[in-house]
């Protein structure tokens, strides 16, 4: 399918690798031109976008001097995708968490994305462009040791929601897309192998479908995320917006 992105200006958060390297390669075969964000800019990523910049998003101003980037750079904006994410503190529960941890949960995978978006608005309003936000399983699946990850992804997913009620009638489609477990760092791991009394990344990857009760028994790629992502940041589909498109071989049970 040709999804008509060619000449299309992108901007993608926590690109370097992952979900987000993902997205830039899927984007930039589809002919997008693409700004790659990240706090370190490697070799993959450098290959992959067209253009990068090196920046922390946690800050306040780092944000918008992203997007004042891409637009100096391409004259506007056509796509963001608001990848960046993850978890900044280690808590097993509720009590082991102070404001500091909830301030860096929060700062990482939601107000990032607001400071991200509120630069981006008025090119992406001008281009009747796409926003599409990398929410999580978890926005709809609480779990205690990640609670602060879970709270600021469901609010990510309401805000897409109140973002496509307010802009909608602007042309702009606000949609996001929540993964279960991917194969990225995060379970591809030699490291994280060894802390779980694993052999080896390979053993551990293998465990996860078990584990998460994946009914498809794979555990999600990295490619088929960005395969959405391209999808939504498309025209093919006008009518979608305000979405929350799961990807979670089959891990939430819940109708």
């Amino acid at each position: 399918m040709d999804l008509q992105l060619k000449g299309k200006r992108a901007v993608v958060t926590g690109a370097s690798r992952g979900i987000g390297l993902a997205i830039v390669r899927a984007l930039a075969a589809e002919g997008v031109e693409v700004l790659g964000g990240a706090r370190t800019i490697g070799p993959a990523l450098s290959e992959a976008a067209a253009h990068t910049l090196e920046v922390d998003l946690t800050t306040t101003d780092g944000p918008a001097r992203l997007v004042e980037h891409a637009v100096e750079t391409f004259g506007g904006l056509d796509i963001l995708v608001n990848n960046v994410g993850g978890r900044t503190v280690s808590a097993q529960g509720f009590l082991d968490l102070d404001d500091e941890g909830w301030a860096k949960g929060f700062d990482l995978n939601f107000f990032s994305a607001i400071r991200t978006i509120r630069a981006a608005l008025p090119s992406l309003i001008e281009s009747r462009g796409a926003i599409v936000n990398i929410g999580s399983v978890n926005g709809r699946l609480a779990a205690p040791r990640l609670v602060e990850y879970s709270a600021a992804k469901a609010a990510l997913t309401n805000l897409t929601k109140s973002l496509s009620e307010e802009f909608g009638p602007q042309g702009v489609r606000v949609n996001t897309v929540s993964p279960g477990p991917v194969r990225t760092d995060t379970w591809d791991s030699p490291e994280r192998a060894k802390r779980m009394g694993m052999a080896s990344a390979e053993e551990l990857v293998a465990a996860v479908p078990k584990w998460m009760g994946l009914t498809t028994g794979k555990i999600i790629e990295p490619e088929e995320v960005a395969a959405i992502v391209a999808l939504l940041a498309s025209d093919r589909l006008p009518g979608a917006t305000g979405g929350d498109w799961l990807i979670d071989a089959g891990m939430l049970k819940s109708v």
